[in-house]
């Protein structure tokens, strides 16, 4: 298509080139039209100039301002009227030309104010698309911040998934003349000044200092798992929809090695837990495991599994008689297949099907005859957790193939995959992460609507937090086998020995005193 995108002259920045380098790769000829500021972008230059200071932030960055010319250069390539227009700055009702026009929202408002103003109220807002004439939303996302400790860092988030989203919107608008020239208006975009942006910056470096410290003390981040044993499927998370049921045990670890994404699998009558464990010493993952007795016992923790490359989510399953693994390997930018030579210790890699793409947490499941593979995607900068992209196959060795409507999902609450599939009510449900409040702070359980080469849908009907049961500030997996089930959070791990009796006796001291 022909595009014309309308920003703000005085807000033209970086992000802006890449969307451009990435409509062209895509077959698509593009223009950016200037027109008048509706804000004073001085004062958001400047905001992100100081956090740059105090953040220590490096460039060049996507929010880093770019001259027009940058921008202006792709002109020549667009001849004659566009097909589309795509309005990033506000809704205007002059233009006369009867051309399709999408516009671009931040929870109703629009423009970089629109984006600015959610941010530094710590929240990222929900981005919608939806034709100009009409009101009818061709696609809407909530990207994820990935705990950004800044504004500058969180808008550079939402600007990489908003380019992911103009992206979806091409795909699936469907082009028609407006009838008539008389655009319906958005509010009147907030606006963004020092003063307004002054409790942020201050909750900003007071977070940034506080998580300094944190770290200078304690290893961070740092998950730990929980597991036990059932004594009927009924007890089982899948069935209550809560964390409620018999009390989980915590698997010990070393403290300066923490243990996540746990994946429960047994073979001829004993159970392993596999995992991911992570050496901060090293700042790598490797694939380990530990069998769990059926009496409860605890076996020694035993390394399964290394690469070059970091390793973690060991998603396991059985198929064609044997044992299979695909462990996230993202920082390789491929998916690959493992078979157990001799389970559980010995694996060997079988095949490889993706390449090319940073995929996180692929998770498999076969589906009314149809091999579904479900991973959070990313491209190329942004959130690792609020992108849902579909692959399917025949069989588990492929060819995979990309869902037409590739990336079926944008949305921090419920994109990310967080632990193996199960069927309730003869209908299929996932856990999802739900990264709103922070990353791994909260676990969906979603039902799979619709899946097809069409289109997908799901429904999240519970969200799970954590409770008594499961004390701690986060949880993102969960996962069950046979009677053995897992969980994942975080846990304070002190450097020294004596903070860890100093935060022992002050936790202890916390849950007295809780009614």
């Amino acid at each position: 298509m022909r595009l014309e995108i309308r920003i703000d002259r005085t807000s033209a920045r970086r992000w802006l080139m890449d969307l451009r380098d990435q409509l062209w790769r895509r077959g698509h000829d593009c223009r950016f039209v200037p027109i008048q500021p509706m804000a004073n972008p001085r004062t958001v230059d400047l905001l992100f100039e100081l956090e740059r200071l105090v953040h220590r932030l490096r460039k060049p960055r996507t929010t880093d301002p770019i001259g027009w010319d940058a921008l202006s250069r792709s002109d020549a390539v667009l001849s004659g009227p566009p097909d589309l227009v795509i309005d990033l700055a506000s809704m205007r009702s002059e233009d006369p030309r009867k051309i399709p026009q999408l516009v671009v929202s931040y929870d109703g408002y629009t423009g970089e104010m629109g984006l600015l103003c959610p941010l530094l109220g710590g929240r990222m807002p929900v981005i919608t698309i939806c034709d100009a004439v009409t009101g009818a939303v061709v696609v809407r996302g909530e990207p994820a911040t990935d705990n950004a400790g800044s504004v500058c860092e969180a808008t550079e988030f939402a600007f990489a998934r908003l380019v992911t989203i103009i992206m979806m919107a091409l795909a699936r608008c469907n082009l028609h003349p407006p009838p008539t020239t008389a655009e319906p208006r958005s509010p009147p975009s907030p606006h963004v000044s020092l003063a307004s942006a002054a409790p942020f910056l201050a909750r900003s470096v007071a977070y940034s200092v506080a998580r300094h410290l944190y770290r200078l003390c304690c290893y961070a981040p740092h998950w730990r798992i929980g597991w036990r044993l059932l004594e009927r499927p009924l007890q089982s998370v899948h069935a209550t929809l809560n964390l409620a049921g018999p009390p989980w045990s915590v698997l010990p670890d070393p403290g300066m090695r923490f243990f996540a994404d746990p994946f429960p699998f047994g073979v001829a009558g004993r159970q392993f837990i596999f995992f991911e464990d992570f050496d901060h010493r090293t700042s790598k993952g490797i694939i380990s495991c530990v069998e769990i007795g059926r009496d409860g016992s605890v076996g020694p923790v035993r390394p399964v599994l290394e690469e070059a490359w970091h390793l973690s989510y060991p998603f396991l399953f059985e198929e064609d008689g044997q044992v299979w693994m695909i462990p996230e390997s993202c920082a390789e930018r491929s998916v690959n297949l493992y078979r157990a030579l001799a389970f559980p210790y010995r694996w060997t890699k079988e095949a490889t099907l993706l390449s090319g793409v940073e995929v996180s947490d692929a998770t498999l499941v076969r589906w009314k005859g149809q091999m579904w593979m479900f991973a959070a995607t990313r491209d190329g900068y942004g959130s690792y957790s609020d992108t849902l992209s579909l692959f399917k196959a025949p069989r588990v060795m492929g060819p995979w193939t990309p869902h037409p409507g590739n990336p079926v999902l944008v949305d921090q609450s419920a994109a990310r995959p967080a632990g193996g599939f199960f069927v309730r009510g003869g209908q299929l449900w996932r856990p999802v992460q739900d990264c709103t409040r922070g990353y791994g702070t909260a676990l969906g359980l979603a039902e799979i609507l619709r899946i097809d080469d069409a289109g997908f849908e799901q429904r999240v009907r519970t969200v799970l937090r954590c409770t008594s049961g499961w004390p701690g500030r986060r949880i993102h997996t969960l996962t069950r086998h046979g009677t053995l089930e897992c969980i994942d959070g975080s846990a304070h791990s002190p450097k020294s020995a004596r903070l860890a009796q100093h935060l022992q006796r002050w936790t202890g001291r916390r849950q007295e005193a809780q009614p």
